[in-house]
């Protein structure tokens, strides 16, 4: 085993270049107050660590206090609950699809991230995926209103769209730029989330004409590394759930659809950049162009990176999923056009794959009993 780094260690390494990279971005937000739903989910990992990391370094007056919404429904996290310990840190077990209390703390910025984003799991509960997306942005949104007309708005919304409301792009809309429209089922087993999301960036859009709302969309595609739990069921923590538990890779189809995937670093610098400069009513892919690579691909540089890390000796099977509906619907690529990100806010994602798949095993390797083994 040649483990030369912790989980921890890449995690410190992560935030150090986030807030490096976030450096001119950085004044919009400090000693401000910001409401994050969805905190104890992948995104929310990396979200409210990078406000704390510029904590450690700010005067008492330029503290973020952050505020984090979340319902809890798959558990608590080991790493949240040292949040707790974080002084400008509040937790509210609340399910965002309730009203927002009239006694919240003014806030000055909200990122909207409850959502079940795990296509197994928003198969398994539609409603719920459903309403976490729609009826809880529709509350921040009527929030927003209502602050804006006491005199006192919030400075900026970021709602969390998906690379999933394009659906299936023809092959000459790959890379996928913001402005295609989209191929997608309204009634397939995935329309609960792409659906949803796609009815949440028009609420976004409309709220920001009628109401002059600063409002933000991201449009994520396939993000990946510290935080995502292993029983997740998407596809790079379930290959590494195959490697820690060392069985073979199981891929539950041909191996022949593509992705590009982003490590969760740039993906988040994306994020702040869009929410503190982004402009209102538009969306912003975040992601990364390339390397558009196969799954089989994907199985093989993990296998790669394992066998480095823990002298992993499996192989990659193939097998079909129990699931009958476990690729109705599976876009065949998926890659983004980020011109607009990059052009717009100097988004540009850095990170490596190889590298970033030896992070992610690192990370998961040292938090695998934390998540549990997936036997």
């Amino acid at each position: 085993m040649s483990l030369s780094q912790t989980g921890s260690d890449i995690v410190r390494e992560d935030l150090e270049f986030i807030c490096s990279a976030l450096g001119e971005d950085y004044p919009a937000i400090k000693g401000k107050t910001v409401l994050i739903t969805g905190g104890a989910g992948f995104l929310g990992y990396y979200l409210i660590k990078t406000l704390l990391a510029f904590n450690r370094t700010a005067s008492f007056s330029d503290q973020i206090r952050v505020v984090v919404y979340d319902n809890f429904i798959r558990g608590i996290p080991d790493w949240f609950q040292s949040l707790e310990e974080e002084s400008h840190v509040e937790i509210d077990a609340r399910d965002i699809t309730q009203p927002l209390p009239h006694d919240l703390v003014p806030v000055d910025y909200i990122i909207h991230a409850a959502t079940i984003a795990s296509p197994p799991l928003y198969r398994k509960y539609p409603i719920q995926t459903m309403d976490a997306t729609v009826q809880g942005l529709r509350n921040i949104l009527d929030y927003s209103v209502r602050r804006k007309e006491s005199g006192k708005p919030v400075e900026g919304i970021l709602f969390f769209s998906t690379s999933e409301i394009y659906g299936e792009p023809t092959s000459e809309k790959i890379p996928t730029p913001e402005d295609f429209t989209g191929r997608v089922s309204c009634t397939g087993p995935r329309a609960c989330y792409d659906e949803s999301k796609r009815y949440g960036e028009t609420l976004c859009i409309n709220f920001a004409r009628e109401y002059g709302l600063p409002i933000r969309m991201v449009r994520p595609f396939n993000n990946y590394g510290p935080g995502l739990k292993i029983t997740d069921q998407r596809v790079i923590p379930d290959f590494a759930g195959d490697i820690l538990n060392g069985r073979d890779i199981v891929l539950l189809s041909s191996g022949a659809p593509t992705r590009t995937f982003c490590y969760i670093a740039d993906a988040i610098i994306g994020y702040y950049k869009v929410l503190l400069r982004g402009r209102d009513g538009e969306p912003y892919n975040i992601g990364t162009s390339e390397p558009e690579i196969t799954m089989k691909e994907l199985a093989d540089r993990m296998i790669r990176q394992a066998r480095e890390l823990f002298d992993y000796q499996g192989k990659v099977v193939r097998r079909v999923s129990e699931d009958d509906n476990y690729l109705v619907g599976n876009p065949n690529r998926r890659c983004p056009d980020i011109t607009k990100a990059r052009t717009e806010l100097g988004f540009n994602p850095v990170m490596d794959l190889d590298e970033g798949l030896r992070r992610a095993l690192c990370w998961y390797y040292e938090n695998f009993q934390e998540e549990g083994r997936v036997e």
